[in-house]
């Protein structure tokens, strides 16, 4: 074959299965893509978006987004009610014969219950999907701080989270200051808000291999998060505590670090 043409999978014989090599580029339709970035950013505005708010986030021209949000819409992968976008029925019956994450749940609930009731407290861990995506996949909580599912099956703004910090950690200063803006969204008083503190926040957060959330997403909530990583050194996931400023922030703290580290380093092995 001539250096610089793409190679077209082969056909397997009968009852044999091709060998599983990566497509092409030029395999690849680009509206299929398309319409999955938007479907992703549908699933971050559940009261639904119209078609210019959802184009201008993710950066496609309206016209494109109305024809893919056309076509969706008809497939019932979309729905549209008052000229306002949000995921159809097709997606929540698809995504209920789907295991997303194989398992992981299953393996990792009993090291969440298993510091949750030594150190009395509410745990989470978080999947990193790539990228800036993150799912709250598992909960457990101590028997003295019982919190809500509130982020269960969601996710953390990125600038006010111990979470979020750490998948800021990943990334370099410059790819931050590109894609956030100076100001960011206030949720208490204790908010970051000025991106140049931010990165300054998420520096020290790569120094020392930990973040801290400090009454910055809600009065009165403290966590830090430790991350999980594979045996190639990048960030699957994440292990957080959660619990009262009151108690958490106290002289106890590095212990508690510790034993965050400890459990993340625990999950690692687990996944790996």
């Amino acid at each position: 074959m001539a250096t610089g043409q793409s190679a077209v999978p082969e056909e397997a014989p009968d009852g044999e299965e091709a060998a599983t090599t990566p497509e092409p580029f030029d395999l690849i339709n680009k509206s299929v893509v398309k319409a999955t970035v938007l479907l992703r950013e549908l699933g971050h505005h559940r009261d639904g978006i119209n078609v210019t708010e959802l184009a201008q986030s993710v950066k496609m021209s309206r016209p494109t987004a109305f024809r893919l949000l056309l076509s969706l819409e008809q497939t019932g992968f979309v729905e549209r009610e008052d000229n306002r976008y949000k995921l159809g029925w097709q997606l929540a019956h698809l995504g209920r014969l789907a295991d997303p994450y194989a398992g992981v749940v299953a393996r990792i609930q009993p090291i969440l219950d298993d510091y949750a009731e030594r150190l009395n407290e509410t745990f989470s861990f978080v999947m990193v999907r790539g990228g800036w995506d993150h799912e709250v996949i598992a909960e457990a909580s101590g028997s003295r701080y019982l919190r809500s599912h509130l982020y269960l099956g969601g996710s953390y703004p990125l600038h006010a989270s111990a979470t979020g910090k750490l998948i800021l950690a990943e990334q370099s200063d410059e790819k931050i200051a590109a894609e956030l803006p100076k100001k960011l969204e206030s949720f208490t008083k204790h908010t970051i808000t000025s991106r140049d503190a931010l990165l300054k926040e998420v520096r020290q957060v790569r120094e020392q291999g930990y973040a801290i959330l400090d009454d910055e997403l809600e009065e009165g909530l403290f966590a830090v998060g430790c991350p999980v990583r594979d045996p190639s050194g990048a960030l699957i996931g994440i292990l957080v505590i959660n619990g009262p400023t009151q108690r958490l922030k106290s002289d106890h703290l590095p212990t508690t670090i510790d034993e965050v580290r400890k459990g993340a380093e625990e999950v690692a092995k687990l996944l790996a």
